[in-house]
């Protein structure tokens, strides 16, 4: 359903391999999750720019072990993510129909309709 691909500007990112349908999961995938004593020393590695905050309280964090972990940052985005804390995954799912070929996306602030700046220009 899903693959890597370039995406210009960005490197890589998730593209799809066939049509997706409005709330479809495009996938949902484990998380690796630890304390948050460690995010001082995860911040310092490019880890600390692909985990997740994790738990009710988001005191910890989490690196997704799937491959929409490699989903670039829209403030128009085309899929959101969900953290299932009690499940230990992540889902992601289509917001509206993504045609074959197109960069899945989602707003890395987890509301696709939120403008809090990132901590990275935003290109696009």
């Amino acid at each position: 359903m899903i693959a890597i691909g370039n995406s210009p500007g960005k490197g890589r990112g998730i593209f799809a391999r066939r049509m997706i349908r409005a709330g479809e999961t495009i996938e949902e995938a484990p998380v690796l999750v630890f304390p948050g004593s460690q995010l001082e020393w995860i911040d310092k590695t490019i880890f600390g720019d692909y985990y997740f905050h994790w738990g009710y309280d988001e005191e910890d964090g989490a690196l997704l072990l799937g491959l929409c972990s490699l989903c670039n940052h829209s403030y128009s985005p085309n899929a959101r993510f969900y953290r299932k804390f009690d499940a230990g995954t992540i889902q992601f799912t289509a917001l509206r129909d993504i045609e074959f070929g197109e960069e899945i996306t989602v707003n890395y602030n987890e509301e696709p309709d939120d403008w809090k700046p990132m901590w990275f220009e935003v290109l696009g």
